[in-house]
């Protein structure tokens, strides 16, 4: 498939307007919407403020690339927008820019879109092509620019397979991954590639992309090769580079710093890839790092994140098919109680003794799993499971899901002296029996008995606070849960919030998704409300925070707080905080762990519940309707 077919005359904007990022980013969504390319303008909107959330498009050299790929889109399509003043879009070099190519992929994008994106992708690290398109009078004059210069796969592989090594140094290897595999993974290809050829070494680029692994790096090429480049923000096959030197990098440094990279990788400036433990030498950053050369605590919140993020489909699932059971009466999986139903009872049994008591096992697996890869995931679970048992709850599960990664780790560096004829027995003998061993043995005797005492001890304590006490820790918990709408701190809140209904503590939570719920409610109502403070379009979205915020989906907010944060932040976090207080003050309990107003009737004082989280809701819808200016409609 040819780029143009995806970027089209009425997805071409020659005269970007705003000056702002997000504005860019609004103004390049309309360009979509009124194309036809989108169902739900908003939703994408959400989806490409989120991508800009974990690191900007805006890659330098005057480019910005926003890319989201979601069921919001219609049809796979390529917006482009151009400003010759420049705008300031946070890119990595500090540079404003000029080119904003907005990309947008159905979640369900087949193979040709995605090639065709990618390839747009590389094409924009070639300075005549920018150059061009700065310069370009009319939209037939960019579409003929891209035609020009499009090449299929095919051509790209032969292109590749015919670059000569003049400096006899050996081939360079190079390995490229983002998160959603469409932009800058092909950039950081196409930028090593640019500047090896220019630089005379050969390189070969494995890229990951959303449509597969392209140019996959063989063994034979691993073994020849001098040193490896991996510039990736996302999960690659490492263990295939054991023993090689091998410099790993974000995905941004492949596009920034592609001569940096060559010349370390062609001296072999780079530390020994010894296996999943890591590498061998640190990197010269400031701060303490792993021996990868990441810092301590980026690394401890990756592993966290892996692992909770991979429990909440079971939180989500197992608390919603308790909480429905709950429709037949609190105790009706009771056969003693009067109020007992079969189906209630098999809900209760699916959601709460299977689904809910696996979240502590899971949490422990893939955190184990992020440190150590596959051979940890077993002994994590292990551990977690024992952590559940022994009723060390959380608690319990971190420590046994670190425990078993670390653990793997050290029995990799102590096998490394097996033969490579015998390296199979590792996955299937070593690493299970020794990993589980070891985890069992230091849960059993060192670690299960003091945490379980330790959290009866807060569990104990959370429960003898006094109502000033109470009230403090839900204003501390509902603000948490509004200060970045569903990022580490939001998730720091809920993973306490699910610890404690484990630990058969229940009124922390009920502050926490109260807390939740207020942004995406307080927004809509301000909305409904204070009208002349928003736009058409953000009256349209505000319709759609009720939904969301009844729902504890925290994210809804996202769209409003991007575009206006000093506002909106501060009016969400005080309603949201003030919700979480009145729920302590009046006593709530939730033991369901998700569902939002939909599980109110399963607290302990129903209207009290929802009262705190209108009164919180209201508070913010009031704050905003201060704070905000006045929009004049064009």
């Amino acid at each position: 498939m040819k780029i143009t077919e995806l970027l089209t005359k009425d997805t071409i904007h020659l005269n970007i307007e705003s000056k702002k990022k997000e504005d860019v980013i609004d103004e390049m969504v309309t360009v979509l919407d009124k194309a036809g390319r989108l169902n739900d303008r908003e939703a994408y909107k959400a989806a490409i403020l989120n991508r800009e959330s974990q690191s900007s498009t805006g890659i330098g050299e005057g480019i910005a690339i926003p890319h989201a790929k979601t069921a919001s889109v219609i049809n796979p399509a390529i917006a482009f927008g151009r400003s010759k003043e420049g705008v300031d879009y946070d890119s990595l070099d500090g540079q404003p820019a000029h080119l904003v190519f907005m990309i947008a992929a159905t979640e369900g994008a087949n193979n040709t879109h995605l090639e065709a994106l990618s390839r747009l992708s590389a094409l924009l690290m070639r300075e005549e092509i920018r150059k061009q398109l700065l310069e370009a009078e009319t939209k037939d004059a960019i579409i003929d620019i891209i035609n020009q210069h499009d090449k299929d796969d095919d051509e790209e592989e032969e292109e590749q397979e015919e670059q000569a090594a003049p400096s006899g140094k050996g081939k360079i290897l190079a390995v490229t991954a983002c998160p959603t595999g469409i932009a800058h993974t092909f950039m950081a290809a196409d930028a090593l590639k640019e500047k090896a050829k220019e630089l005379g070494v050969e390189i070969k680029v494995e890229t990951n992309g959303s449509s597969g692994i392209k140019h996959k790096l063989t063994a034979q090429e691993i073994e020849d090769a001098p040193a490896i480049i991996v510039a990736a923000d996302k999960q690659v096959e490492m263990e295939r580079f054991k023993g090689k030197h091998v410099l790993q990098v974000p995905v941004t440094a492949g596009i920034r710093r592609p001569q940096e990279l060559i010349e370390k990788a062609v001296n072999q400036d780079a530390p020994i890839y010894e296996g999943s433990g890591g590498s061998s030498a640190s990197s010269n950053e400031d701060g303490p790092k792993t021996k990868s050369g990441n810092s301590i605590g980026s690394m401890f919140y990756k592993h966290l994140m892996s692992g909770v993020s991979n429990m909440l489909p079971f939180v989500v699932g197992g608390g919603i098919l308790v909480a429905i059971s709950f429709f037949w009466g609190i105790h009706s999986a009771d056969p003693k109680d009067p109020t007992y139903n079969t189906f209630a009872a098999a809900l209760n049994f699916i959601g709460g003794d299977n689904a809910l008591k696996l979240i502590v096992a899971v949490l422990a697996g893939f955190i184990a799993m992020s440190i150590a890869d596959r051979p940890g995931f077993a002994p994590g679970m292990v551990g977690g499971f024992m952590a559940t048992q022994a009723n060390a709850g959380f608690l319990g599960g971190l420590i046994a899901g670190f425990l078993a990664g670390y653990v793997v780790i050290l029995l990799k560096k102590l096998f490394v002296f097996i033969p490579q004829s015998l390296d199979g027995l590792k996955p299937v003998l070593i690493y299970p029996l020794l990993g589980i061993f070891i985890t069992g043995v230091l849960m059993q005797f060192v670690i299960n008995t003091p945490v379980a005492a330790f959290m009866n001890f807060l569990t104990n304590w959370l429960e003898s606070l006094g109502t000033g006490n109470l009230v403090l820790m839900g204003i501390i918990l509902g603000g948490m849960m509004a200060i970045d709408m569903g990022g580490p701190l939001n998730k720091a809140a809920f993973t306490f919030g699910i610890a404690m209904i484990d630990a058969g503590n229940y009124a922390p939570h009920a502050a926490i998704m109260a807390g939740g719920m207020v942004p995406p409610l307080g927004i809509a109502l301000a909305t409904t409300f204070f009208k002349h403070k928003f736009s058409k379009r953000d009256r349209e979205a505000g319709i759609t925070c009720y939904f969301m915020g009844a729902a504890f989906v925290t994210e809804g907010a996202i769209p409003f707080a991007a575009a206006d944060p000093l506002r909106v932040i501060p009016a969400a976090v005080i309603g949201s905080a003030v919700a979480g207080g009145l729920t302590e003050f009046f006593r709530i309990t939730l033991p369901a762990p998700h569902g939002g107003v939909f599980v109110a009737f399963i607290t302990n004082h129903p209207m009290l519940y929802l009262m705190s989280i209108v009164i919180g809701a209201i508070v913010t819808a009031v704050i905003l309707g201060i704070v905000k200016k006045p929009v004049t409609e064009k």
